[in-house]
């Protein structure tokens, strides 16, 4: 039986954003997406590159508990979908008050009809039930 080469979906370090310059960046110089839940900010990176994600939740959204939810559920659409971006980015998104108590499946929704709306996916991502 040939060995099948499914692209990895893991979310290592070297994927994520950390540093506050390229939260700043790509606020400034970046595009920038808004629909449901979530803000969309981009940059496009060389072919090769790792796309790289990086979340961004505000007090406003509630308390803690409700705040790393939301990033751990952005983290994980995004984890998801990556290999179906058509080109590597730098990706911020922020989480806007209407997540709070939403499910993977809305977010991810949310996130997938983003991507679409700015023409971030490959043409050929099949379309996500939901």
């Amino acid at each position: 039986m040939a060995p099948s080469f499914a692209p990895s979906l893991r979310f290592t370090a070297a994927m994520r954003l950390k540093q506050g310059r390229d939260f700043s960046r790509l606020k400034q110089d970046g595009q920038r997406h808004v629909f449901g839940c979530l803000i969309t900010n981009w940059c496009r990176l060389p072919a090769g590159s790792l796309s790289r994600l990086g979340v961004v939740t505000s007090g406003r959204i509630g308390p803690a508990v409700v705040r790393n939810r939301a990033r751990r559920l952005m983290r994980e659409a995004f984890r998801l979908h990556q290999h179906d971006l058509a080109q590597p980015l730098e990706l911020v998104l922020v989480a806007r008050p209407s997540i709070a108590g939403k499910g993977f499946a809305s977010v991810e929704k949310d996130f997938i009809t983003t991507l679409r709306k700015a023409g971030l996916l490959k043409p050929s991502a099949p379309p996500k039930n939901g």
